[in-house]
């Protein structure tokens, strides 16, 4: 049976979108058109958070209870006018193949993606030059991953502590959700080498876990999780990603990687006081605006790791 299609000019480009009535989210009865109308609507505020970054898309084409797949390279199936940068792989255990990564950087290539059923859009802490080189990192992320049955409750209290530990060196920490389980924490940096934000969030990690290991680890073995909160500093590797802020996620409901205030953090005593789905989200941007808009402001220059 055909697909059902629909031809729409977005921004002066010409997009054929399919299969809005299928499901993608069924325990919320969410379909593939909302999951495009919520991309549609968040434009504003996620695509300064994933401009000229290489994105990596997380698609779920035959919805959340299906198995998803991870693409790289968009170049066999993207548009002409979808922008592109040829980098290669070469991370350990990773192929050195050269990728045409897709550059979410307007509205047009947005939708498309979210037309694939890329419902989960993961992006570098680095962004590419005019001519595609991969520059030096510029954001620092902590990923607060609770082993159960720690929760993001558990998480919060880390990240407070965390706050703390790179204020000294004058680091401002903006935390939101991963929209799974865990928080994870931003801070924008300068640095001199690809390798600097990883050093120093791992010695950070470690310093924390050493304080209090019964709490806290910055060991990358599962086994040693369960309880506690693992601090992920590995995703300032520059060959891996994070999800990006305000992308959905493929749960059970379409939950959001959400930017929170510091007060929320705070407060939360409950893992359901940081659950955010795509309407709260919405709803919140409408009130609150971007809260991660001056992220980029006045990067510090990563010190060395202690």
């Amino acid at each position: 049976m055909a697909e059902d299609r629909v031809t729409v000019e977005v921004d002066g480009r010409r997009l054929s979108l399919s299969n809005l009535d299928k499901v993608l989210y069924p325990e919320a009865a969410f379909t593939k058109g909302q999951v495009i109308d919520y991309y549609a609507r968040i434009a504003p505020v996620i695509l300064p958070h994933l401009r000229d970054r290489a994105l990596t898309f997380r698609r779920w084409p035959n919805g959340v209870q299906s198995n998803p797949f991870y693409e790289k390279d968009a170049g066999r199936h993207a548009p002409s006018w979808v922008k592109t940068a040829k980098i290669a792989g070469g991370g350990r255990g990773q192929s050195a193949d050269v990728n045409a990564y897709p550059l979410v950087n307007d509205v047009p290539t947005l939708i498309w993606a979210a037309n694939l059923a890329a419902l989960e859009l993961h992006v570098p802490q680095w962004t590419v030059g005019p001519r595609g080189a991969r520059r030096n990192p510029d954001l620092l992320v902590f990923d607060l991953d609770p082993g159960e049955p720690a929760t993001i409750v558990e998480c919060c209290r880390v990240a407070e502590r965390l706050r703390d530990l790179l204020a000294a060196d004058g680091l401002r920490l903006y935390p939101k959700t991963s929209g799974s389980k865990g928080l994870q924490l931003y801070a924008a940096v300068r640095t001199q080498s690809p390798e600097d934000s990883s050093a120093y969030a791992k010695a950070a990690a470690k310093k924390l876990a050493a304080e209090t290991p019964d709490k806290i680890t910055a060991a990358m073995t599962k086994s040693v999780r369960p309880g506690k909160v693992f601090i992920d500093w590995s995703q300032n590797n520059p060959h891996k990603t994070t999800v990006a802020p305000y992308s959905l996620r493929g749960r059970a409901e379409p939950t959001v990687s959400t930017p929170v205030t510091w007060d929320e953090v705070e407060s939360c005593r409950r893992p359901v006081q940081l659950k955010f789905l795509s309407d709260d989200v919405l709803d919140r941007v409408e009130e609150l605006g971007d809260l991660l808009e001056d992220l980029h402001d006045d990067p510090v220059k990563l010190p060395r790791a202690r």
